[in-house]
Parts: C-alpha cells; sequence; structure tokens
C-alpha cells in the first residue's frame, strides 16, 4: 500500500505520517516512511510517503504508484495527481493556501481544483480545516484528515486511538483526540 501525504511546510504531514507509520507497524506490516521533500520551513511544498506491505524495500512512490494521495491543500492535491495510480483515491482539504508566486502576484491560483480532480479521479473533499476548528485548533486538520483515512482502513477504531495516545504529545492529545473522532465520524 502507497500512501502520498502532500501539503504545505507547517500543516503537519510529519506528524500525519508518524502516526500512519506507528498503526502500520502495529499492525505488523513492514514499513518505509520517507523524509520530507519540499522546502517545509518555508511554505513550500511538502511530499512524504509512507509505504507498506509484506516486505517494502524503498520508501519512494514513483508516478501512477500511489493508492491514496492525502493531501492537506487543494494546489497540493492538483500537483500530486500524476502519483495516483489508475482506481486511487484522493482525500482533500477544501483549504487554499496561496503559494508565493500567488502571493506576490506573478501568478494566480489555479480556479476549480476540485472539479479538476473530480472528472479524473475519485475524491472525497473535506472541510478539514472547519472540523480542527471544532476540535479546538486549526493545526489538527492533519488528524481530522487521518480519521478520514482511517475509516476507510480495516484497522480497528480503538488501535487507531492507541496509536494517537502513543504519537501525539501529551498537551495536544485531547484536540487531536476529537479532531480525529470528528474525521472518523463524518458523513
Amino acid at each position: 500500500m502507497n500512501i502520498m501525504i502532500v501539503g504545505v511546510g507547517g500543516q503537519g504531514t510529519l506528524l500525519a505520517s508518524r502516526i500512519l507509520g506507528n498503526i502500520v507497524i502495529d499492525e505488523g506490516y513492514d514499513v518505509k516512511v520517507s523524509e520530507v521533500h519540499g522546502m517545509s520551513q518555508r511554505g513550500g511544498s511538502v511530499v512524504t510517503y509512507v509505504k507498506f506491505g509484506d516486505k517494502v524495500y524503498s520508501p519512494i512512490i514513483d508516478k501512477g504508484e500511489a493508492d491514496v494521495i492525502l493531501a492537506f491543500e487543494m494546489l497540493e492535491a492538483l500537483r500530486a495527481l500524476p502519483y495516483l495510480k489508475k482506481g486511487g483515491k484522493i482525500i482533500v482539504n477544501n483549504q487554499q493556501m496561496n503559494p508565493m508566486p500567488v502571493i506576490i502576484g506573478a501568478m494566480e491560483y489555479p480556479k476549480d481544483i476540485l472539479g479538476k480532480l473530480q472528472s479524473k479521479v475519485n475524491v472525497e473533499c473535506i472541510k478539514a480545516l472547519d472540523l480542527a476548528a471544532e476540535a479546538g485548533n486549526i493545526k489538527a486538520v492533519n488528524v481530522v484528515l487521518i480519521g478520514v483515512l482511517a475509516k476507510g482502513t480495516d484497522i480497528a477504531y480503538d488501535k487507531w486511538i492507541e496509536v494517537l495516545k502513543k504519537t501525539v504529545p501529551a498537551k495536544l492529545l485531547d484536540i487531536n483526540l476529537k479532531a480525529f473522532d470528528l474525521g472518523y465520524n463524518l458523513k
């Protein structure tokens, strides 16, 4: 299974990949998680890979190999689209964050990204920022999206909670448990 996590620096892609890595290790899989690729400290694009199975030799996901793309931002979902395999799924936060070329006026933010994605692949678009705010912290978007992803797996809810308790810092645990529940129970 190949999961690509894409976002913008500061959105919590690393924590999301640690949660995913820890849950599949607990399930007995061989796991490889990549380092961050991109300019995370500058608000640039960030990509992490989580690959797991009976035996995994490389953490890298090539174009056309991702089973799931977990996108924390709309433009990043569009950029990652070539990596999705046929029949794969994108779970995307509906948030739009302007990259530097848009901020300085050199480019425009692409129009109707969701429509472009939906015309090509299976997309689940989530108002994760709103759900994170409801949980108590807008920075919990990552865990809201992990909750949405978790709902579509065969891994028991209780196992996810166990891994969250081991992975998320104690001072942020209550908010992240709420964020996970909001994503997991989204209808």
